[in-house]
């Protein structure tokens, strides 16, 4: 999800390259919002890269004087801002309230700046039997919290929308919190249009200077934020929100990278931790080049039953041909092919390869029951039709880009986020030579072409900033038990993901839903969604080993 992404196909072996992580949910819409236009203290140019500041050793929390003022301010709740996205998609957003939250922009030193972070609650359809507030992530790194609860608020229906106040927000960086911002419109629409060379050398070229130009970019533009919006400062922005709405503890749902989030919540604030679930989980432990194979395996994995469900299933509507055992390889020789002849859609756009595998992987984050059936139109337009609007509209759909043409700050912020996590060190030849062989092994599909070169540099080498943070297993010890949710089917956050995160917390349960696509809420399975119910209302943890359907 980063505009340097440098090897076929974009969304995967860039993200790998770049030491970033693909986690954004492909369902979620996204709006471009006004860019951040606070002043404050410059950042060091591009080229010249510093430490990201580290919180020092003064007590963290409403503990810290300096804090006391964010932690006791008073949220004011209004009617939220027209918004013709949902009036167009007939959304009844009228029961929701909007407001700001205002945080330090460096919490080692609270008094030099601040920033203010988008909210939204959708208030207790039973105020009488209300228990507090849910927090809502919906991953990313980039996704909106707020969008999150304005335009699903149907996933939260019954008893979590009894029972609490939903409560979204964007975190620092992204949506309408002071938002990461690098390109203009047009600049993102030609950086996304143009395909990776398959020339190992002339890639290796243009990563670099795409990487170089990407950096320069943010820090131009966003030079103030970028220090500033790693996940372990929004983890303490996310307990000033708590204290702020009046919860003794956090209630909290995340997903895909919000699990991420929730986990080193429980890490920073153990002690303020209440009913948390954890579902598409990341393994905060896991080096970033091993799990971005395994996402990319998982991916080619999802494709290959995809095409096989196809050839099977659905013989009447499948482009694939008829031999199971080809399909998947007929499907990615088409969208192998479009990198020398793309497709032109009806707003004169070019759907090259990288777009057109945009546009698949989008649509495998889904399950098997819709997303998939998408998908085979999608693929059947294309290859039978030579129209390819529905696969660049969901590729657009996850790049962040609505249907005038206008991107939100998700990709953008992806970047400048996953820097801010992780940054990759330089592989040992030994570690990417094994990558590769698996890759060209397990995914040869999604992996055509790929060369150790690829994987060389560390990740995020040419950002402005370098994190102090490191891949480590989170105890997260004295917090209350976490209940973590994996399906066996996730490309993007493979299961064993969800059975490392469990295992590493001190307290913690795994439920498994068996099934296709990324994470379990929201996916209509009822015994996973009143699991995590069940567990956020009323504190029932399901039994050790429950597999949902």
């Amino acid at each position: 999800m980063t505009i340097f992404r440098a090897a076929r196909p974009r969304v995967l072996l860039t993200a790998l390259a770049a030491g970033t992580l693909l986690l954004t949910a492909a369902c979620n819409d996204t709006v471009t919002t006004a860019q951040d236009k606070a002043s404050g203290p410059t950042a060091p140019a591009a080229g010249s890269p510093t430490a990201t500041p580290t919180p020092t050793a003064r007590p963290k929390g409403e503990a810290d004087p300096a804090l006391k003022a964010f932690y006791g301010q008073q949220i004011t709740w209004a009617d939220c801002p027209a918004d013709p996205k949902a009036e167009k998609a007939k959304i009844d957003t009228s029961g929701m309230r909007c407001g700001r939250l205002h945080v330090p922009l460096d919490y080692a030193n609270p008094a030099t700046d601040a920033i203010d972070l988008a909210l939204v609650k959708y208030a207790a359809a039973d105020q009488g039997k209300r228990i507090g507030s849910l927090m809502v992530n919906p991953g990313g790194p980039g996704a909106s919290g707020v969008e999150m609860v304005k335009y699903g608020a149907k996933d939260f229906a019954g008893t979590l929308h009894d029972r609490f106040d939903v409560i979204g927000f964007d975190p620092r960086g992204t949506g309408d919190s002071s938002p990461v911002v690098c390109y203009d419109d047009k600049q993102l629409d030609a950086a996304n249009q143009e395909d990776a060379p398959d020339d190992p050398a002339e890639r290796k070229a243009a990563h670099v200077k795409q990487s170089t130009d990407h950096a320069a970019a943010c820090q131009a533009k966003s030079g103030r934020l970028l220090p500033f919006v790693g996940t372990r400062n929004t983890a303490r922005d996310l307990d000033v929100l708590r204290a702020a709405v009046g919860d003794q503890r956090l209630n909290y749902l995340g997903i895909s990278y919000g699990t991420y989030l929730g986990a080193l919540y429980a890490e920073e604030f153990p002690q303020n931790t209440g009913r948390l679930v954890l579902d598409g989980a990341v393994d905060p432990a896991q080096d970033n080049l091993d799990h971005g194979v395994d996402q990319q395996v998982g991916f080619e994995k999802s494709f290959e039953r995809f095409a096989a469900d196809c050839v099977d299933n659905h013989p009447d509507e499948c482009p694939l041909g008829t031999d199971r055992t080809k399909a998947a390889k007929k499907a990615a020789d088409f969208l192998d092919g479009l990198h020398d002849h793309p497709l032109t859609t009806k707003d004169g756009r070019k759907l090259g390869r990288d777009m057109a595998w945009t546009g698949v992987i989008s649509l495998l984050y889904g399950d098997e029951k819709t997303s998939w059936q998408y998908l085979r139109a999608s693929l059947g337009w294309a290859m039978k039709r030579d129209k390819g609007d529905y696969l660049m509209a969901f590729a657009d759909d996850y790049n962040g880009r609505d249907q005038d043409g206008h991107y939100s700050p998700m990709d953008e912020a992806n970047s400048a986020i996953s820097c801010a996590d992780a940054a990759r060190p330089a592989p040992t030849p030994e570690h990417a030579r094994q990558a590769v062989e698996r890759l060209r092994t397990e995914a040869p599909l999604l992996s055509k072409g790929v060369t150790v070169d690829d994987y060389a540099e560390p990740g995020c080498a040419y950002w402005p900033f370098k994190t102090q943070e490191k891949p480590h297993t989170i105890r997260a010890e004295g917090a209350a038990p976490i209940l973590v949710v994996g399906t066996t089917g996730d490309p993007a956050t493979p299961y064993s993901s969800a059975e490392k995160l469990a295992k590493g917390f001190a307290k913690a349960t795994l439920l498994t839903r068996v099934g296709e696509g990324h994470g379990a809420f929201g996916k209509g399975s009822a015994c996973t969604d009143l699991a995590m119910a069940a567990y956020l209302t009323d504190g029932t943890m399901p039994a050790e080993g429950t597999r949902c359907g």
